[in-house]
C-alpha cells in the first residue's frame, strides 16, 4: 500500500511538472505571438489610451486578433499556470491523505482567487 501512494505521489509531481513547463511553454508563444502581430501591425490595435481590461472584452480583441489582446491572454495563461499547479497539488494532498497541507493549499487557492475577483471588480 505504502509504495502504491510513493508512486501516485512520483506520478502528481510528474503532471505538476508538465502543467508548469507546458503552461509557460503555451503562454510564451502566445505573448510572442502577440508581439509579433504588435511589431507587424505596428499598433495595438486599439485607439490611443482605449485598451480593454476585462476579461471578455480581451477575449473578444484576441478573437479579432487584435495584437494587444493577444498579448493579455498570454499573460492571462502565464498568470494562470501557478494556479493550476495549487490546484493539482490540493489533490495530491488529498490522495496522500496529508489533510493539513490540503487544507493549508486550499487557503492558498481562496486566497488567489479572492485576489482574481478583487482585481476584477476593484
Amino acid at each position: 500500500m505504502n509504495q502504491k501512494i510513493k508512486q501516485e505521489t512520483k506520478d502528481i509531481e510528474l503532471i505538476i511538472g508538465k502543467i508548469l513547463r507546458v503552461g509557460v511553454f503555451v503562454a510564451a508563444a502566445v505573448i510572442l505571438a502577440g508581439l509579433a502581430m504588435f511589431l507587424i501591425e505596428g499598433t495595438g490595435g486599439y485607439p490611443a489610451n482605449a485598451h480593454p481590461s476585462r476579461p471578455a472584452a480581451i477575449i473578444q480583441g484576441a478573437i479579432a486578433l487584435k495584437p494587444y489582446a493577444v498579448l493579455m491572454v498570454g499573460l492571462f495563461l502565464l498568470i494562470l499556470t501557478p494556479v493550476l499547479r495549487v490546484v493539482v497539488s490540493i489533490y495530491a494532498f488529498f490522495k496522500e491523505q496529508d489533510w493539513l497541507y490540503t487544507w493549508i493549499t486550499t487557503a492558498v487557492l481562496v486566497i488567489l482567487i479572492g485576489a482574481m475577483v478583487i482585481g476584477y471588480f476593484g
